[in-house]
C-alpha cells in the first residue's frame, strides 16, 4: 500500500452465493478494477444465526428460505477461504474478511491479514470487540445502525485490550440495501473524526459511485463498496452492488480526487498553468498611434492579450507619462 493513500475495499461478501469459484472470479474482477483489497465474510452460521432469526426486509425478495437457510447455503469453509487467500495473492490484491464468531476471528489471525473487519452488527457485541482487541492488530469498525455513544463504548473496549487509537479506523455506514440519499448523512463521518481522533472511512450501500467519491473528497480514507459479477444473480445483496464496470469506475474516480485534493492548500499558480499566464492575462496597449513624447491617456491606451507586457494593474502609475518612443496601434507599451 501506498502511503496516504485512499484505502478501497471491493467488498464480494456473500455475492459468491457459496461456490468458490464464483468467489474467485470476485478475486480476479476487482484486481482488474484497481482495487487495494477485496473482502468476504467469515461464519459458522450454527454459531451465529438462530433458526427463528427474522430476514431483514431487503432479503426477503431475493432468497428463499429462513435467514438461517439462507446462511447456510452462502456458507464457505476455512479450507475455501485458505485457498481464496492464496488466490488474492496469485492475483496481487490484499484479502480481507469479516469475522462473525470467535473460531473465525482465530482463523482470519491465523492468515495474518494486515486488518479485522468488524460488522455494524458486532458494534454492540462485547465478546467480540473484546477478543478482537486482546489481538491488538489494527481494526476497521463500520458502523450501521449506531449512534454515537455506541461507537465510543466499541471504541473504549477495544482500547481496554491494548488497542491505541491509532489503530482504530472507523467506518461511517447506512446497513440499509440500498441505502436512500436521504439517510447517507456524510457529515456525521466528520462527526466521527472530531470527536475521536480517528481515521474515518466509509461503507457504502447506496446505488451508484457518487457517494464513495464524495466521502474521499470529504476525507474518508478508507472506502468500501459491494460489487457482484451479475446484478441479477439471486442472493441478498447483488441488486444494491456496484458490476466490474462501475467497481472499475469508482476506483479511478477515487484516485482522481485522491490527486485533486492532495495539494499543500497554497494558492498558487501551479507548474502546468504558469505557461498560460502570459497568453490569457493582459497588458496596457496603445489603442491607436502614440507618437514619441506624446502623454498616455485614456484615450490611447486600453488593455489587451497577451500578458507580457506592462500589468493593467499599474494603469494609473502610466497615465500621464510621455512615451520614450513611437507605438503604432496594438503596440505592447514600454516604458
Amino acid at each position: 500500500m501506498k502511503k496516504n493513500s485512499v484505502i478501497i475495499i471491493a467488498e464480494a461478501g456473500v455475492n459468491h452465493n457459496g461456490n468458490i469459484n464464483l468467489a474467485k472470479e470476485l478475486i480476479e474482477e476487482a484486481s482488474k478494477a484497481g482495487a487495494d483489497y477485496v473482502k468476504f465474510q467469515t461464519w459458522i452460521t450454527d454459531l451465529n444465526i438462530s433458526k427463528h432469526a427474522k430476514k431483514a426486509e431487503y432479503q426477503i425478495n431475493d432468497t428463499d428460505g429462513t435467514q438461517y437457510e439462507m446462511i447456510k447455503k452462502l456458507e464457505l469453509s476455512y479450507s475455501d477461504f485458505s485457498i481464496l487467500h492464496k488466490h488474492c495473492k496469485k492475483n496481487n490484491i490484499g484479502f480481507l474478511s469479516t469475522a462473525a464468531d470467535i473460531p473465525s476471528i482465530d482463523f482470519l489471525d491465523s492468515l495474518n491479514l494486515p486488518y479485522f473487519k468488524i460488522p455494524s452488527g458486532e458494534i454492540n457485541n462485547k465478546l467480540t470487540l473484546e477478543y478482537i482487541g486482546k489481538k491488538r492488530k489494527p481494526v476497521i469498525l463500520s458502523t450501521g445502525m449506531a449512534n454515537m455513544s455506541e461507537i465510543k463504548i466499541a471504541v473504549d473496549i477495544l482500547m481496554t485490550q491494548g488497542l491505541r487509537i491509532e489503530q482504530i479506523n472507523i467506518l461511517h455506514c447506512n446497513t440499509e440495501y440500498p441505502t436512500p440519499m436521504k439517510d447517507v448523512n456524510l457529515n456525521a463521518m466528520l462527526t466521527i473524526q472530531k470527536e475521536l481522533g480517528v481515521n474515518i472511512g466509509y461503507s457504502d450501500h447506496t446505488l451508484g459511485i457518487e457517494v464513495p467519491i464524495a466521502a474521499v473528497a470529504l476525507g474518508a480514507n478508507i472506502i468500501e463498496k459491494h460489487f457482484t459479477l451479475n446484478k441479477d444473480l439471486p442472493g441478498p445483496d447483488h441488486k444494491a452492488s456496484l458490476n466490474s464496470i462501475e467497481l472499475k469506475a469508482m476506483v479511478e474516480a477515487i484516485r482522481n480526487i485522491e490527486k485533486a485534493i492532495s495539494g499543500n492548500g497554497k494558492k498558487t499558480a501551479s507548474q502546468s498553468e504558469l505557461k498560460n499566464i502570459n497568453i490569457v492575462r493582459k497588458s496596457i496597449v496603445a489603442s491607436k498611434p502614440i507618437m514619441k513624447d506624446e502623454i498616455f491617456t485614456i484615450n490611447n491606451l486600453t488593455v489587451m492579450r497577451p500578458g507580457n507586457g506592462i500589468s493593467p494593474m499599474r494603469w494609473d502609475e502610466i497615465i500621464g507619462k510621455k512615451a520614450i518612443q513611437k507605438f503604432d496601434e496594438g503596440d505592447l507599451i514600454e516604458l
